[in-house]
C-alpha cells in the first residue's frame, strides 16, 4: 500500500516521499484512515513503528483540508500595530487547533521536527515547543505567532495555561503521546487538567506502550467509540535486536567489561543506560579520559545543553551517549548500534524502550545488559514480560566469579526440560541452566548441581533422618524431650544460659548471652 492508497492530502504525499518514505508502516495503515475518518483512536504499537507520522499525517490533512482562515494580522502584526498607534499591547492567547502531548522535551522537539518536515508545502500550517527548560521570553514569541500546532510537556503547559497565554476552546484534535509514559512519572492529574480545558467535540488519539491498567481507565474517559489498534505491543519481541546480558561481581568488573564492549569493532555509536544523573555524568567523563568520545544526558541539563549534545550525537561526534531513562526518551539516531543497560531500569517497559534506541527502521543492533548476582531477579522479571528468554553471555578474560542463576521463564528452541544443558550459543551460559550446574559428581552431603539435594548429608550436617544433637532440635521430632536443659532455662545448644541477672539490664544480658 502507498501513502496515496491512504488519501491523504497532495502535499503530504509529497514531503513524505521527499522525507524518503516509501511505503506506509502497520500503524500508519490502519490508523492513518481511521484517523481521516474522525475516529478516535486508541493505539499500542512498538517502538520505533513511525507512530508519531500516523496520528501527525492525518491531522494535517483534516487542517489543509479545512477553510482557509480569513486574512488578517497575525497577534505578533496586531500588537507591532498598537505600539504604533501608543496604545497598550495585550497579550492575545494562543487558540491552537492540535495539542500534542509529549511526557519528555526530547519526544516533543522530534515530533515538532518531523511536522516541519511534512508541512514544507503547507505555509500557513505551523507548529512550536512548548516545554521546559526553555526561557519563557521565547516561548511567549512562538505563542504571539498563533501556531496552529502545540507540542507540548504536561507541565510547563499548565504554567501557560493558568497564566491565561493559551486558549483551547478552538482545540480540534489532542493526541497523547506514549501516555504510559507520562502517566509513569506522575502527570495524570495535569493531564486530567489539560483535558478538562479541552472541547468535548474534540477527536483524541492516544498512543502508549500498553492499554492496560490505568492508561486504559484514563484512556475510557476522555475517548468517546475510540477505535483499538495493536500493532505490537510494548512486550514484543525486537527480532532484529541481540539481547545479552553479562553477569558481574562487583563495580570494578563491570566497568573493565564496559570498557571492553565499547571498544568493539562493529560498533557504531552506543546509548549506555544509568539510573543515576550523577552516575551518568561519572561514567561519561571516565570514558572522555579513556580516549571515548563520550557525553551524558540527562534531566538536570539546561535544554540548549540537551540539544546540543543531541546535535552532537547525530553529526557523529558523539560515539558514546550516557544517558538517563527519561531524557534518553524520544532519541532517533538510526547509527546507534549499541545499547548498554550499566543498570537495569526499575521497570520492564522501560527495558523495552531501551533497547528500541537501536535497530531503528528495521536495523540490526545488540542490546547488553550488565547484571549483578543480586539483580537475577529483575531479569526474570524482564524476560517474563517481553515473553523471551535473554542469553547470558561470558567474555573471555572478563568471566564472573560466580555462575549465572537459573531462568524459569520458558524455553529455548532445542532446549528440553531436565536435559541440563544450555541452549544459548557456544560460549554463552543460559537462564536454563540450573544455577551452579557443572559436569562432575555432586558433593558429598551437600547441594548436588545436577540434581539437587543430596540424600547423603554432609558429616554433621542437617539431615531429617539423623539423630538429633543432645538437646538440640530434630525437624522429625521438634526439641528432644530427652536430654535435660540446664538449671535455670535451655541448653546452651538451645538458646538461653542460666543466670540471676535480669536479662533487661546490659549487664544482665551480657550474662545471661556471654560465654560460659
Amino acid at each position: 500500500m502507498s501513502f496515496e492508497a491512504l488519501g491523504l492530502h497532495a502535499s503530504l504525499v509529497q514531503a513524505v516521499a521527499a522525507a524518503g518514505y516509501t511505503k506506509p508502516t502497520p500503524v500508519q495503515e490502519q490508523a492513518i484512515p481511521a484517523a481521516i475518518g474522525g475516529r478516535d483512536l486508541l493505539v499500542s504499537s512498538q517502538t520505533g513503528s513511525g507512530k508519531t507520522a500516523a496520528f501527525m499525517l492525518p491531522a494535517l490533512h483534516k487542517l489543509a483540508s479545512a477553510e482557509p482562515a480569513p486574512a488578517g494580522r497575525t497577534p505578533a502584526q496586531e500588537a507591532q500595530a498598537a505600539r504604533a498607534r501608543g496604545e497598550r499591547v495585550r497579550f492575545k492567547p494562543a487558540q491552537p487547533k492540535m495539542l500534542v502531548l509529549t511526557p519528555t522535551r526530547e519526544l516533543a522537539l522530534q515530533v515538532t521536527t518531523a511536522t516541519e518536515q511534512y508541512t514544507t508545502s503547507m505555509r500557513r500550517i505551523r507548529a512550536v515547543s512548548i516545554l521546559g527548560g526553555m526561557p519563557y521570553p521565547k516561548q511567549m514569541q512562538l505563542l504571539a505567532k498563533n501556531p496552529e500546532i502545540l507540542v507540548a510537556t504536561p507541565g510547563r503547559l499548565i504554567d501557560h495555561m493558568e497564566s491565561g497565554k493559551i486558549d483551547f476552546s478552538q482545540l480540534e484534535i489532542l493526541v497523547l503521546d506514549e501516555a504510559d509514559r507520562m502517566l509513569d512519572m506522575g502527570f495524570i492529574d495535569d493531564i486530567e487538567k489539560i483535558v478538562a480545558a479541552t472541547p468535548e467535540t474534540r477527536q483524541t488519539m492516544l498512543f502508549s506502550a500498553t492499554l492496560d491498567g490505568v492508561v486504559g481507565n484514563m484512556a475510557r474517559r476522555i475517548t468517546k467509540n475510540p477505535q483499538t489498534i495493536q500493532i505490537m505491543s510494548a512486550a514484543n519481541r525486537h527480532e532484529n535486536i541481540v539481547q545479552r546480558v553479562h553477569f558481574v561481581d562487583d563495580l570494578s568488573h563491570k566497568n573493565r567489561l564496559l570498557d571492553h564492549l565499547l571498544r568493539d569493532d562493529t560498533m557504531d555509536q552506543a546509548v549506555v543506560f544509568t539510573a543515576t544523573k550523577r552516575d551518568a555524568d561519572m561514567i561519561a567523563d571516565r570514558l572522555n579520559i579513556a580516549g571515548f568520545a563520550a557525553a551524558a544526558l540527562h534531566g538536570d541539563m539546561h535544554q540548549g545543553a540537551r540539544n546540543r549534545t543531541l546535535d552532537s550525537m547525530r553529526r557523529g561526534q558523539v560515539r558514546v551517549l550516557v544517558a538517563t531513562d527519561v531524557a534518553a526518551r524520544g532519541i532517533d539516531v538510526p547509527t546507534i548500534t549499541h545499547v548498554v543497560n550499566y543498570d537495569l531500569p526499575k521497570f520492564p517497559e522501560d527495558y523495552v524502550h531501551r533497547i528500541g534506541r537501536t535497530g531503528r527502521a528495521g536495523r540490526n543492533g545488540l542490546a547488553i545488559s550488565l547484571v549483578n548476582h543480586a539483580e537475577g531477579i529483575n531479569v526474570k522479571r524482564i524476560e517474563r514480560f517481553t515473553k523471551q528468554l535473554i542469553p547470558v553471555n561470558v567474555v573471555e578474560g572478563f568471566e564472573p566469579k560466580r555462575a549465572a542463576p537459573a531462568s524459569r521463564g520458558g524455553a529455548r528452541p532445542g532446549w528440553k526440560p531436565g536435559d541440563g544443558r544450555s541452549a544459548a550459543k557456544p560460549g554463552q551460559r543460559s537462564f536454563s541452566k540450573p544455577y551452579g550446574q557443572r559436569d562432575g559428581a555432586p558433593q558429598g552431603g551437600g547441594y548436588n548441581r545436577e540434581g539437587g539435594y543430596n540424600s547423603a548429608p554432609r558429616e554433621g550436617g542437617f539431615n531429617r533422618e539423623s539423630a538429633p544433637r543432645e538437646g538440640g532440635y530434630n525437624r522429625d521430632r521438634g526439641y528432644n524431650r530427652d536430654a535435660a536443659p540446664r538449671e535455670g532455662g535451655q541448653r546452651r545448644e538451645g538458646g538461653f544460659r542460666s543466670g540471676n541477672a535480669h536479662p533487661r539490664s546490659f549487664e544482665g544480658a551480657r550474662r545471661t548471652f556471654g560465654d560460659n
